[in-house]
């Protein structure tokens, strides 16, 4: 019998438990019936729970054997602020909030693999299933690492899961290096002198200087990075002016950054700030940029990579586990635990993703066909990492 097969007698509880999960989603560090749930489920197999890590995180710990080595399982539990158009049986009851990104699935499938775990105790060493809020743009993640996550769960590396629509439902992609980009944040306010709009040599026109300096960012990864050096600079608002007759004495504009690596954020921000400086000199108005660093890049070391792609394989065969995927523009908050313990955080497949099932599309649900496919994966990974003495 296969690892997945052996899955499978539990596969209506998960089944049960993920979709009790997606129609009461919770926002960021509001999980609480969330986190009472893994709680619950936890206690049910017997696992030592510690609570309120980083506001509502959970940590359960299983030990196995006399082996002291120690690893870290963590799933998200937040869910979006996403008004849920799917009309199943299961949708969210929350009006405006979903789980549009499947961490229901996420929590789902670690619970499952903890359940397994504290059941069989065959593996020698310490895991840590951690149950992370507020991944949805607020860090939960960070929050829990200066909660002193690491200090009171010590280990030697830390590991994470996210369903991907798109790749086929029993795949992988395992990548060595970047998986996620940054997520950095800037906010431009341009000044200017407001003037009739018949009279425009009076003023200063914010608006013509804001598009002027909208086109010149466009230029940052075209004509500032090195061409082998991925980046996104995006604009994404534009704010001006009240009345057709009247030129504004102010433009804002927003936008975000994507790199993966910190030299590339560095010299984007430099750079963002230079034709700021410029444009405003040029147009006659005081440009003022406040640039928010957000989420690391989320990167992979190549060992524990290596590590993942092999039990991939062990589970699903190695032509379903793709090693050479693109990294994705997206970001994550694992990378805060990356920073700081070597790691790997790999995509399952969710299946094709038609008729809308995307990440944070209104329309999305997680596919229960892959929960025993995920909580398969967790438990081959402790045993490959732990394995118990012979």
């Amino acid at each position: 019998m296969s690892a997945i097969d052996r899955i499978a007698p539990v596969s209506p509880e998960l089944k049960a438990i993920r979709r009790d999960i997606h129609a009461h989603p919770e926002l960021a560090f509001a999980e609480h019936r969330t986190a009472a749930v893994v709680v619950r489920e936890l206690q049910k197999a017997g696992i030592e729970v510690h609570q309120g890590i980083g506001g509502t995180g959970v940590v359960g710990v299983i030990r196995g054997g006399r082996g002291l080595r120690a690893i870290g399982l963590r799933a998200d539990m937040d869910a979006l602020s996403i008004t849920e158009r799917n009309t199943f049986e299961h949708r969210s009851t929350h009006a405006g909030c979903m789980h549009a990104c499947g961490h229901d699935g996420h929590t789902t499938m670690l619970l499952g693999a903890a359940q397994a775990l504290a059941a069989a105790r065959d593996f020698d060493g310490v895991v840590y299933v951690i149950f992370q809020p507020a991944e949805e743009g607020e860090g939960g993640g960070r929050v829990m690492i200066e909660d002193g996550l690491f200090e009171r769960f010590p280990m030697e590396a830390v590991f994470g899961m996210h369903n991907w629509p798109g790749i086929p439902a029993g795949q992988f992609a395992v990548h060595t290096g970047p998986v996620m980009a940054s997520a950095d944040r800037f906010d431009i306010e341009v000044f200017g002198t407001g003037a009739h709009a018949a009279m425009p040599h009076l003023g200063a026109d914010p608006v013509a200087a804001g598009a002027a300096l909208v086109q010149a960012i466009q230029t940052i990864v075209s004509r500032t990075l090195d061409p082998a050096d991925a980046a996104v600079v995006s604009v994404t608002q534009f704010h001006a002016g009240e009345a057709y007759n009247v030129i504004p004495d102010r433009a804002t504009l927003c936008g975000t950054v994507r790199a993966f690596s910190e030299s590339v954020q560095q010299r984007i921000e430099s750079r963002l700030r230079e034709l700021c400086e410029g444009v405003g000199a040029a147009f006659g108005v005081r440009i003022e940029l406040a640039y928010r660093r957000g989420y690391p890049p989320t990167i992979n070391t190549a060992a524990e990579a290596a590590l993942c792609a092999q039990t991939a394989a062990s589970l699903v065969g190695s032509e379903n586990v793709d090693t050479g995927a693109r990294p994705s523009m997206g970001a994550e908050d694992f990378a805060y635990f990356l920073q700081r313990k070597p790691g790997a955080y790999v995509w399952i497949g969710n299946g094709p993703g038609e008729g809308g099932c995307m990440l944070h599309n209104p329309n999305y649900d997680f596919n229960d066909d892959i929960l025993n496919v995920g909580v398969a994966y967790w438990v081959e990974l402790v045993k490959r990492i732990l394995p118990p003495h012979a």
